[in-house]
């Protein structure tokens, strides 16, 4: 399959020169170490040379990828499936039964699982597939897989590979030694380190400043730095899961529309926050670092620290969220008088001017449409858009954002229509199927 029918199903004009030289690295003998900036295109980097190297469907695990989240395994998973290549792939992690895997593997016969290291090992300890198959191994954020203590569990999904051939190892920081169970450069071929972290030119992209808080508590400076910034796409940033309920809580408390993002939610619930987020219907989300790493959300204009990261690694990646490729972004870190800036932040950082007049809160243009049928039901987007045309009186300026999952799917809809939709969809059918149509909660 040519490489420029591959980008056109992307939409994607042309590679960026690295994800070119991974491409071309790829294909040469012996393991590889690629470390470029979070938000660069590393998945695409690593996703077209692993498709490249498959053999023609044979009905056998090729590739294990490993990833330390189940939002970054849906994530490529996605682009895979968008690549509309011939070849199969599945993503595999906790939170949902492993014997449905189990089923949709033996149906399916994957060319590529993603997966996390513990519902792998699950996987490989059951001997669900062949792992004598697999030839290809990549770890995605491997940095993170480490900092989330993964090396037990990567080490061990390793030494049930017998058969590796290639192991690519991706990171957005460089680590200082690669631990050596990854296995990295100790065959004969040895080692292609590819290096694009490039501080200087990352940090030019982006905006960072301090935002002094006259209170410990910072809920209300926070209330009206989001209001100055307009309604325009944000992450905020906390530390705690409890921290993220309580800024959430308290905007909404002040008509400020947002929605929570952390490890303790359900994953309908993460799943929701996040289609809200992208599709423009929710201006901020309010996330511990568990947003910092693996989502593809492109466009977030700001970043806002409530609490300082942890450390370096925790700051860069949260930033990393935003001027991503050759955009723009800003950075603000909220302080109050007694909080000292890490070794990390430059000391001269500057403050930012909180006018005394604070704007209201923003409305945003969308909202999100719940729709509970999906691709099991043979529900695609056509489908969808047609009806919302046909029967719910709306015009192409009024759909948004377009997602069908398995079992339901979220429709970004102007605002202003979305009563007067729900009033004349009411007990319609989409291709014959009634179904529950309602504003997302």
């Amino acid at each position: 399959m040519e490489i420029r029918e591959i980008l056109s199903h992307l939409n994607i004009e042309h590679l960026t020169p690295m994800q070119e030289a991974a491409y071309d690295a790829f294909g040469s003998r012996g393991d590889m170490v690629l470390l470029s900036p979070t938000g660069s295109g590393k998945t695409l980097a690593f996703l077209l040379p692993l498709v490249r190297a498959l053999r023609p469907s044979c009905g056998q695990v090729q590739a294990v990828v490993l990833v330390p989240s189940r939002e970054l395994a849906l994530q490529i998973e996605t682009v895979f499936k968008t690549m509309n290549t011939p070849f199969k792939v599945m993503s595999c992690y906790g939170g949902r039964p492993a014997m449905d895997e189990h089923r949709t593997m033996k149906g399916l016969q994957p060319d590529v699982i993603i997966g996390t290291p513990g519902r792998m090992n699950d996987h490989l300890r059951k001997q669900n597939f062949d792992a004598r198959t697999v030839r290809l191994l990549v770890i995605d954020e491997f940095d993170k897989c480490l900092e989330l203590g993964f090396q037990e569990e990567m080490a061990e999904v390793i030494g049930q590979l017998p058969s590796l051939r290639k192991r690519v190892l991706l990171s957005a920081t460089d680590a200082a030694e690669i631990p050596q169970f990854a296995g990295v450069g100790n065959g004969t071929e040895g080692l292609l380190k590819l290096n694009f972290l490039n501080p200087e030119t990352d940090t030019v992209r982006l905006k960072l400043q301090r935002v002094l808080s006259p209170d410990k508590d910072k809920l209300e400076t926070l209330f009206r730095l989001l209001c100055m910034l307009e309604g325009r796409s944000t992450l905020v940033f906390v530390n705690y899961r409890e921290s993220v309920e309580r800024v959430v809580s308290f905007l909404r408390s002040r008509k400020f529309p947002c929605e929570a993002f952390h490890g303790g939610m359900e994953q309908d619930d993460r799943e929701r926050a996040l289609y809200k987020f992208r599709n423009g219907s929710c201006p901020v989300l309010v996330s511990t670092d568990l947003a910092s790493r693996g989502l593809d959300i492109p466009g977030i204009d700001h970043v806002v620290h409530y609490h300082l990261p942890v450390n370096e690694e925790a700051f860069t990646h949260r930033n990393g969220r935003t001027a991503r490729w050759d955009a723009r972004g800003s950075s603000y870190l909220l302080l109050h008088a007694g909080e000292q800036l890490p070794d990390y932040i430059p000391a001269d950082t500057p403050w930012f001017d909180m006018p005394e007049q604070t704007p209201k809160p923003p409305k945003s243009v969308w909202s999100t449409l719940y729709i509970g049928k999906g691709k099991k039901d043979k529900l695609n987007k056509v489908d969808i858009v047609g009806f919302l045309y046909k029967k719910g009186g709306l015009s192409r300026e009024d759909v948004g954002q377009v997602d069908v999952k398995e079992h339901y799917a979220f429709v970004a809809v102007r605002r202003s229509k979305v009563r007067q939709l729900l009033t004349l969809v009411q007990g319609e059918k989409i291709k014959g199927i009634k179904t529950l149509i309602e504003e997302a909660k």
